[in-house]
């Protein structure tokens, strides 16, 4: 597989992971800027804190911590449209701290140089948890 094809798979297992993940034992999440709940397979999107950039090539497309459950209002429209911005800004301050967010937007420019080897990596260390999680819930 091609690098490209396997960032893009990663970009999947990733939204899907932060969706997952946050669920309850039924597989509902909470949407992080409007906090509508619904399941995390029925209308909820990984959404980036910070956009994942051309090519999911930002520094952090991959990371988790910027990667939470939301709504598909929130994150088609809202971001760039409504007040979603805001509110996922204050759930990051909330959640990881005024300091660690400030981080990430002044990083924001670094792009991520990454080998096939390291996208695989990630690809296999999601897949294992995407199944931890599935189990969980017992998908």
């Amino acid at each position: 597989m091609t690098l490209a094809k396997v960032r893009s798979k990663c970009l999947v297992a990733a939204q899907l992971l932060a969706r997952i993940a946050a669920a309850d034992e039924d597989g509902y999440v909470e949407c992080v800027s409007c906090g509508v709940i619904k399941h995390y397979r029925e209308g909820i999107h990984g959404g980036h804190f910070i956009p994942k950039g051309k090519g999911g090539g930002n520094r952090f497309a991959l990371d988790l911590t910027n990667i939470h459950p939301q709504c598909v209002g929130c994150n088609m429209y809202g971001m760039s449209r409504g007040k979603a911005a805001q509110q996922y800004t204050m759930w990051m301050y909330d959640y990881y701290g005024k300091d660690y967010v400030d981080e990430m937007l002044n990083a924001t420019n670094i792009v991520n140089k990454m080998t096939l080897p390291e996208y695989e990596d990630i690809l296999k260390e999601y897949q294992e948890l995407i199944r931890y999680h599935e189990n969980r819930i017992g998908v």
